[in-house]
């Protein structure tokens, strides 16, 4: 179950790497030196992010961390540690098998390394993101923009980001957060996960963009 749960987060920020099929390609890289990728989700098309394994990591740690709401709030506190510990070990497997494949970091030290720092990431988007929803949407918009847009004024083409993209995620976590709310425990998988591996909860809504349009 866990499994399942966790694929419905990591497929929102998923990429590719079409040059590794290619011989003598060259991966095309961010200043930063990561390397660029292909995604097809909302996520890249709409809101403009950088496909690479930062973004992937960190879109994939937002809806960990909502379905972390919903499941602290099982009557077991049992149940919800195990929860969290098999999603995060579902995460750290997904990420170093994706540094080995994607990126060629062949070097299991490195790969530990990087693990030990992305957890730590992920004990700071908990803190970040929880003080957002208890103390409202800027607080909460501040948290998304460092993480998601690593606290840059500049998008990737080097124009100023578009503030409302921003508060379009505001808008999605607090609509998601509510729809969690109201699933039973055994609701999350069916709720969760469509027949193409795509989730329904976790798509796009054309009310966050109208909510935020109307906010203007």
């Amino acid at each position: 179950m866990t499994q399942k749960l966790f694929e419905a987060c990591n497929i929102q920020g998923d990429y590719k790497i079409p040059q590794l099929h290619e011989k003598g390609a060259e991966i095309p890289k961010t200043g930063d030196g990561e390397h660029i990728g292909v995604g097809e989700s909302w996520w890249y098309k709409e809101l403009g992010l950088m496909p690479t394994f930062s973004t992937w990591s960190q879109i994939t740690f937002l809806h960990m961390y909502l379905l972390t709401v919903r499941l602290r709030a099982l009557p077991s506190r049992e149940s919800f540690q195990t929860y969290s510990r098999h999603l995060i070990d579902h995460f750290s497997h997904n990420a170093e098998n994706r540094m080995d494949v994607l990126h060629g970091l062949t070097s299991r030290s490195i790969r530990n390394k990087f693990l030990k720092d992305l957890f730590i990431q992920w004990r700071g988007v908990l803190a970040a993101y929880d003080e957002g929803l208890i103390k409202g949407d800027a607080v909460l918009g501040a948290a998304i923009w460092r993480n998601l847009w690593k606290a840059s004024y500049n998008g990737p083409d080097g124009k100023e980001i578009d503030w409302e993209k921003v508060a379009r995620v505001v808008a999605y976590m607090r609509r998601v957060t509510s729809e969690l709310a109201k699933l039973d425990e055994g609701e999350l998988i069916t709720k969760l996960v469509s027949g193409n591996s795509r989730s329904f909860i976790f798509s796009p809504s054309e009310a966050d963009k109208q909510l935020v349009g109307g906010r203007r």
